[in-house]
């Protein structure tokens, strides 16, 4: 099978770009789009207020979808040293499992592509990791890429 459209999560983590270089090097081998996408929370206002007498100049640093747009901006620079050439950003508002499989479905992704950060850990089994969520939830194919040890 050769996938149109491979979508990967980034949060702009070390592992993640791990994901993003196995996602990218999918996509340049079938020629396909590649989706680069990064969920994000948004700051409450006395956060950002906090955050803004502290970094000043920096502030816009921290608010709206600046810290996604950042980490996205990095993951392209990885697809693009894995031979992605066809490469979309996307950041969206809300909870990584949810924005993932409400992209891959809007982006009619054939894969969605995420690291394997959580599954082993004691907060994933109790609580469910991002890997594990989207396994169940997508309407996709689904690779998981081990990028820690999980120990």
């Amino acid at each position: 099978m050769a996938y149109r459209t491979v979508l990967v999560g980034t949060d702009g983590s070390a592992s993640s770009f791990r994901a993003v270089s196995a996602a990218a090097s999918l996509a340049a081998a079938t020629r396909a789009t590649l989706v680069l996408t990064c969920a994000y929370i948004p700051m409450r206002e006395s956060s950002r207020a906090a955050a803004a007498d502290v970094l000043g100049d920096l502030a816009y640093k921290v608010s709206g979808s600046t810290p996604a747009d950042d980490a996205l901006r990095a993951a392209r620079e990885h697809a693009v040293a894995a031979g992605a050439t066809d490469i979309v950003l996307a950041a969206e508002e809300g909870d990584a499992v949810d924005v993932l499989v409400k992209l891959a479905d809007r982006h009619r992704a054939d894969l969605l592509v995420v690291g394997n950060r959580g599954l082993n850990s004691l907060a994933g089994r109790l609580l469910g990791s991002v890997p594990s969520n989207v396994s169940h939830r997508a309407s996709c194919d689904v690779l998981i890429v081990h990028t820690t040890s999980g120990r």
